[in-house]
């Protein structure tokens, strides 16, 4: 019977050390700070690169104009090196991601790349005079237009086509 009692025990410092770990586990979970929100994105202002990008890129650099404070501008550059790749990304009044991309590269390549993989449908819709056409993928949803001096236009983003569409509807080239 001598060794019944070591393994009462045993079993007795287990069910104590687990215990002491879930207490300090379940303390640990109230005192330290938590936050399940996304973090607040910085706004950037973006017109020194718009101005750089308008004075050296082959084709005319488009950019909103009008759309109201809370579409908030998040990333922007220029990349002169690859096919003058202008990049403008935008955080939509609900919080979702839209993008207008311009380069002069191969257009089947670039619209790939900037829309994430999405395809093109036979959806077109015409936005100041200009045919764009809808694409739709898993992660993002794109507007193309095909314009000038061998250039893409992509808008697309995590946003509705609604939004899409109000982007490019702000966009102007001047």
């Amino acid at each position: 019977m001598a060794g019944s009692n070591g393994k009462q025990k045993t079993v007795r410092s287990m069910l104590l050390s687990l215990g002491v770990t879930a207490l300090a586990a379940g303390s640990a979970y109230l005192f330290i700070p938590h936050d399940d929100h996304a973090p607040d994105l910085k706004r950037v202002d973006y017109r020194v690169e718009l101005l750089t990008a308008r004075r050296a890129a082959a084709y005319p650099v488009a950019a909103p104009q009008g759309l109201p404070d809370t579409w908030k501008a998040t990333s922007v550059r220029y990349q002169a090196d690859r096919n003058d790749r202008w990049h403008l990304g935008f955080q939509d009044p609900e919080g979702q991601y839209v993008a207008v991309e311009q380069s002069t590269q191969d257009s089947a390549d670039f619209i790939d790349d900037a829309s994430q993989g999405a395809h093109a449908t036979e959806v077109t819709q015409k936005i100041d005079g200009r045919t764009w056409t809808r694409y739709t993928g898993g992660r993002y949803d794109a507007l193309v237009l095909k314009g000038p001096r061998g250039s893409t236009t992509v808008v697309a983003g995590t946003a509705s086509f609604d939004r899409l569409t109000a982007m490019a509807q702000a966009l102007t080239t001047s």
